[in-house]
């Protein structure tokens, strides 16, 4: 269901990765391959949206899965599929890489 979703803006992942004491989670990064090679976060996993449906056992077994695309909205539609299929939890990066860049990352390039 969509309300297992947590909506987590670009300051809050860098603090959660930042953060030794907490387990990583999985970034899953679910943009187009030219997407993810123009730009993306370090250690991020690619999976195009439309491939996740057949590497979802993959995904699922991670404790902690971030959802992950340019602006948000490609990335909470695979969190909801991802919330409705697995019992980890499910998380989207609101605003997108565009958001990382703007408030965490300048030098991650912005399309």
């Amino acid at each position: 269901m969509a309300a297992n979703i947590v909506s987590l803006s670009a300051r809050e992942l860098a603090d959660w990765l930042a953060d030794p004491a907490r387990p990583q989670p999985l970034l899953l990064d679910v943009r187009e391959g030219w997407e993810f090679e123009h730009c993306h976060l370090p250690g991020a996993c690619h999976v195009p949206m439309g491939e996740v449906p057949a590497r979802l056992a993959e995904i699922a077994a991670a404790p902690a899965v971030v959802c992950i695309c340019h602006h948000g909205m490609r990335s909470m539609q695979v969190a909801a599929y991802l919330a409705r299929q697995s019992e980890g939890q499910v998380f989207n990066l609101r605003g997108g890489v565009d958001a990382w860049s703007i408030e965490v990352d300048a030098a991650l390039p912005r399309y």
